[in-house]
């Protein structure tokens, strides 16, 4: 008897997304469709470790910016219309309700988003193209020490780092830290007092510890911790003791699995393991939460589409640290996040909580879903 052809991974993957992005993201899903069948746009996550002060000069030749620092350039703009804005409406005489009005977007726009956003660490830079320009970023290069000068990514990725707003001194766990480059954004912060960086995957975190060998030098590279323990029994070895934790948990690496037939969890044999993923990644948050001191901040992350992923497990995570461990959770407001990288990134803009970057044909990076927890 003949057997029946094998349906390749993609194609199952992508019949999925399209029986369930249809209708979580509606009349936006043929253009995210299109982002995740088009080739990736990368960013690149200058070293601040490495001796190349001429990176910078020639990426801008190749008109590349730096979308951290022009964010915050925005900002220091609103800033600057804002005061002007308030000395002007001093002068002038207008109708009460037309101030008011005034007076509440002003402070919107220029009062509270630059606030929050000065958090944002302006020691990460990463250069990007332009929307629509799709150049290619040479390969890394060494210095006279050997450290590359620069790490390919998605930009996106770095918004989880952003969000964990690294302060001096903090103890950092990076619970699902291979194959490394968040790892490497948190330690371009220069602020981390320990970095814990784990992963489950012996082989993953050997590329962590190459990544690490290629961009980090010794001194720094002894700030860090690299452990291979399932990151489900955290807790168990460290509870309640850092100030950041990131949990990047593994996900249906949407992108990949619509892409790439090598290690596809829509693969028939991984079916019981993908429809596990959101206990999973449940149980890795839990984790991350019970990690953190009380008052420490704790960002979830995944590079997927789906809401049961996403969202649902913020939610649920929030029930069971109330009812099972007493631990009340706040999820932190990141919509400016939303407004600081809209010329950078595409947002979808009705996430129940947290924030998601779409794929877009103009600017393809992502997906990334991101969302900041503070546990009081």
């Amino acid at each position: 008897a003949t057997t029946a052809p094998r349906i390749p991974s993609t194609r199952l993957a992508l019949h999925h997304f399209d029986t369930s992005y249809s209708l979580h993201l509606g009349a936006l899903w043929p253009s995210v469709r299109a982002g995740l069948l088009c080739e990736q746009k990368y960013g690149a996550l200058l070293n601040n470790f490495a001796a190349a002060d001429q990176v910078p000069q020639e990426l801008e030749l190749l008109n590349a910016t730096d979308f951290i620092s022009e964010a915050l350039q925005k900002v220091q703009q609103w800033q600057r219309g804002a005061a002007a804005g308030e000395a002007a409406r001093g002068c002038q005489e207008g109708s009460a309700e037309g101030r008011t009005v005034m007076q509440a977007e002003m402070m919107t726009q220029a009062v509270t988003s630059p606030l929050r956003c000065t958090s944002v660490s302006s020691k990460i830079k990463c250069y990007t193209f332009p929307r629509g320009d799709i150049t290619r970023f040479r390969p890394a290069r060494p210095d006279a020490l050997g450290l590359l000068d620069y790490y390919l990514m998605d930009a996106a990725s770095l918004l989880p780092v952003l969000a964990l707003n690294v302060q001096p001194d903090d103890f950092v766990l990076d619970l699902c830290a291979a194959p490394g480059g968040k790892t490497l954004a948190l330690l371009q912060t220069g602020f981390c007092g320990h970095l814990a960086a784990n992963d489950i995957s012996i082989s993953r975190t050997k590329r962590l510890y190459q990544i690490l060998q290629s961009y980090v030098p010794r001194e720094v590279r002894d700030t860090v911790s690299v452990t291979s323990y399932d990151g489900r029994d955290w807790d168990q070895v460290k509870g309640g003791t850092f100030h950041k934790v990131l949990v990047d948990v593994p996900c249906t690496t949407d992108r990949h699995s619509a892409m790439e037939e090598d290690n596809n969890i829509f693969h028939k044999r991984r079916t019981k393991e993908r429809q596990m993923l959101p206990m999973l990644q449940l149980q890795l948050l839990m984790a991350g939460i019970l990690a953190a001191k009380p008052g420490a901040e704790v960002v979830y992350s995944t590079c997927s589409l789906s809401p049961l992923q996403n969202e649902c497990v913020v939610e649920r995570a929030l029930e069971i640290a109330e009812a099972q461990f007493n631990i009340s959770i706040h999820v932190e407001d990141l919509s400016h996040f939303r407004m600081l990288f809209q010329d950078t990134f595409s947002f979808f803009s009705d996430c129940r909580l947290g924030e998601l970057v779409l794929p877009h044909l103009t600017a393809n990076f992502g997906p990334m879903y991101f969302c900041k927890l503070r546990r009081m």
